[in-house]
């Protein structure tokens, strides 16, 4: 363990400090895209194991940090890891992504769900976070995820990932009172999730909210929002200096609304202008991202000036650099290195320019 006593600096940025430059880390940093990830998933073919295997998954969490120091280094999970514990199994095909079968679908399926127990349901997901925070010291923040209430319920109803939410939104409009209290059970058992990774390390934590963005607004602000603001008032009246991020994947229309959960950060898709979701957001909330993950598809002389024209626009306050999605597979490794090494020369790239 490193024996620096410095706050990590990602931290700094999420508790709002005037920083040089922003800090950097990117959503999926461990993943596809790497070959050494690709080796060793061959090896174990299991996403589930690959995630649930203590040693294996501190392995693949730090296969970024090893390679590019990023800022941060966040648990290698998955979103639906705390469903089982709450009477929720589930699979990751690898083809074919989640699958809960049978899928959520009744009053008597949801009055039978129950509290869950992060020691004894999770306790790998304690180990790794507790591995990483020895492993990297304060030379990065570690960082914790989970689902959020209605991306969690979408995969537990439609039973798969889906393009259209026909059957959640079904049950949203012909039976919403079943809904709201799967969502609530969900939320309470998200906020007691997020409270362990605290407890066992992480800094700060991310709420992905992936399937959110498919709502109009007047249904967010009916199923996905009171549920994202369930999980944070809890976890704040335990622990309210830890940092909260909350992500939704095309969430241009909803960034006023993100705010209003309570979160310290809004982390931002690519398909809004950075200078606009900071007037959009206001001072008081900090913003993550917003590359284009194709953009690392580019030259070197394109990565570099989509990087500067983000900081530019996202100022020295408050910001965390990041893609505005996770990295995809195929990305050259060198210039997933180059991002990196460009945001942490970003002060003297943009005294240069």
């Amino acid at each position: 363990m490193t024996g620096s006593t410095q706050v990590p600096y990602l931290l700094r940025a999420a508790r709002g400090e005037v920083l040089d430059r922003p800090p950097v880390w990117m959503m999926r940093q461990a993943g596809r895209y790497m070959k050494i990830y690709r080796d060793l998933r061959d090896k174990y073919p299991s996403f589930r194991e690959r995630s649930e295997t203590v040693d294996l998954a501190v392995e693949i969490s730090l296969q970024p940090w090893r390679a590019f120091r990023p800022d941060g280094v966040i648990l290698f999970s998955d979103i639906l890891t705390p469903l089982p514990g709450i009477g929720i199994p589930f699979d990751i095909i690898e083809s074919r992504g989640p699958i809960i079968d049978p899928p959520i679908r009744t009053q008597a399926q949801v009055d039978a769900l129950h509290e869950l127990d992060p020691e004894q349901h999770l306790s790998f997901v304690g180990k790794i976070l507790r591995t990483l925070r020895q492993e990297v010291g304060n030379e990065a923040a570690v960082l914790g995820f989970v689902g959020a209430p209605w991306t969690l319920a979408a995969y537990s109803i439609e039973g798969k990932g889906s393009k259209d939410y026909t059957i959640i939104k079904s049950m949203a409009f012909t039976e919403p009172a079943i809904l709201h209290q799967f969502l609530s059970k969900l939320a309470d058992a998200i906020a007691t999730y997020v409270c362990y990774q605290i407890e066992n390390g992480a800094q700060v934590v991310q709420m992905f909210d992936s399937w959110a963005g498919h709502l109009s607004p007047q249904d967010y602000d009916q199923f996905a929002l009171p549920y994202q603001q369930q999980v944070v008032r809890q976890v704040k009246a335990k622990y309210p200096d830890t940092p909260m991020i909350l992500y939704i994947n095309g969430s241009a229309g909803l960034l006023e609304r993100m705010a209003q959960s309570g979160v310290d950060i809004v982390s931002v898709d690519w398909t809004v202008d950075m200078a606009e979701a900071r007037r959009r957001l206001g001072p008081a909330v900090g913003v993550q991202g917003n590359i284009d993950p194709c953009a690392l598809f580019g030259s070197q002389a394109f990565i570099r000036d989509r990087i500067l024209d983000t900081i530019r626009k996202a100022g020295n306050q408050g910001h965390i650099l990041n893609l505005g999605h996770g990295i995809l597979p195929g990305t050259p490794e060198e210039n997933a290195a180059f991002f990196f090494e460009t945001a942490k020369q970003a002060d003297k790239l943009l005294a240069i320019a």
